[in-house]
């Protein structure tokens, strides 16, 4: 698919790609100390630890497709994003205070909800710069500082969690607010001047585009594991590894920053190259390697979670890259929201089926087998994605629709 876009630049590249970094890197701050942060503070199960983490994509989920349709409807994206950061900011410095656990995950709610808005107008202009030559580049160095933002995060939350289990939280509310500056003076707003469509006429024409599910299975899925690595892999690098928050967080580094680094050559990669054999193969041998982790012994979980990084890196940009592929250029806000959407329902479902799936086989079988049952399952996913999504894919890409 084509589409003329704005020029983009280097300079513009950059800004977005450090933006996304400022933006993810509070998403794993609090991840080595998870059990610390809410299962020791709050006296609660594995399971409820695991709530912090899912209840944060149940507000993202919400509110991915209205900030979508929002963003189309309204045409201006940069002060939506600088609002959503001021407020994801305030709401990340309350998450320290004195508060029942109820109170806590209400909170964390409605943190995900701002966190994902503007994250969703941040995807929105990048997809936007640059024509469809140029969008492998632009989503790629986009995806990349998303993926280091997140990498960076989590050695950082480990090392200053070491202390205080508050300390990655007020680091996450500063980060947020210097994000927000930052957009405020660099981030570029496309400077399209086509009539924007109507709520209607947006969620017709999205209506009229069935075979984007192709690739929002893919981002479902996708989260749907990592969720298993920010929440499950946490519990069980401490738990049963007696790892920690600092080699915690070294560990989920080794697993976020080849998917980081190799964002990019990927996101190039997809454009000469075929994006369903990028997809599919690459989701194979991912879900076989997270499948295995719950049996590696302890000196191998550090290359072990780098190799596995590798191959998730070989997934992430072709598939927002194949929702743009498959979406008129007027609606692209809206299924790049409606990506996020599927993305967040996996992080939702993703740390709620590690923590039960743990707890039921542990009570009869051993924690052990908890674990190895749960990255079974998120392992299995995976493979099973790509194995119902190949045949719609190759239809497509005979269409012409992607490749």
């Amino acid at each position: 698919m084509s589409s003329t876009g704005t020029p983009v630049q280097n300079r513009q590249l950059a800004m977005i790609g450090l933006l996304a970094m400022a933006v993810m890197a509070p998403v794993t701050l609090p991840v080595p100390i998870l059990r610390e942060l809410v299962g020791v503070r709050f006296e609660v199960s594995e399971f409820l630890t695991s709530l912090f983490m899912s209840v944060n994509m149940i507000g993202a989920a919400i509110a991915a497709p209205l900030t979508g349709v929002l963003a189309d409807r309204i045409g201006r994206r940069r002060p939506l994003v600088i609002g959503a950061l001021l407020v994801d900011a305030i709401l990340f410095l309350i998450l320290t205070a004195d508060l029942p656990f109820e109170l806590f995950l209400l909170v964390r709610f409605f943190e995900g909800a701002a966190h994902i808005f503007a994250l969703s107008l941040i995807l929105s202009i990048a997809a936007s710069l640059g024509d469809a030559d140029s969008r492998g580049k632009t989503m790629g160095i986009t995806g990349a500082g998303m993926m280091l933002g997140v990498a960076f995060g989590a050695p950082i939350g480990g090392f200053l969690g070491r202390v205080d289990a508050m300390q990655p939280l007020f680091a996450g509310s500063m980060l947020l607010a210097a994000a927000a500056v930052f957009a405020f003076r660099a981030l570029p707003d496309p400077t399209n001047t086509e009539e924007r469509p109507r709520v209607r006429e947006i969620l017709r024409i999205a209506k009229g585009n069935p075979d984007v599910i192709a690739p929002l299975v893919f981002a479902f899925t996708d989260r749907f594991t990592v969720g298993f690595y920010t929440t499950t892999f946490s519990l069980f690098a401490s738990g049963l590894h007696g790892a920690s928050p600092p080699r915690v967080g070294l560990w989920i580094t080794a697993f976020m920053l080849p998917f980081a680094l190799l964002s990019f050559p990927f996101g190039m990669l997809a454009e000469r190259t075929s994006k369903t054999a990028l997809l599919c193969g690459g989701s194979v041998v991912y879900g076989l390697l997270t499948a295995s982790l719950g049996f590696w012994p302890t000196e191998l979980l550090g290359p072990g979670m780098a190799i596995i990084g590798l191959f998730a890196a070989i997934m992430f940009v072709p598939s927002m890259l194949m929702t743009t592929d498959l979406t008129p250029p007027e609606i692209r806000s809206t299924a790049l929201g409606a990506f996020n959407t599927a993305g967040s329902l996996g992080f939702i479902l993703g740390p709620i089926t590690g923590g039960l799936v743990t707890e039921f086989v542990a009570a009869s079988y051993g924690a052990a087998r908890g674990y190895q049952a749960a990255f079974g399952v998120a392992g299995g996913a995976e493979i099973l994605c790509a194995i119902i999504a190949l045949p719609l894919l190759l239809r497509l890409r005979r269409a012409g629709r992607t490749t």
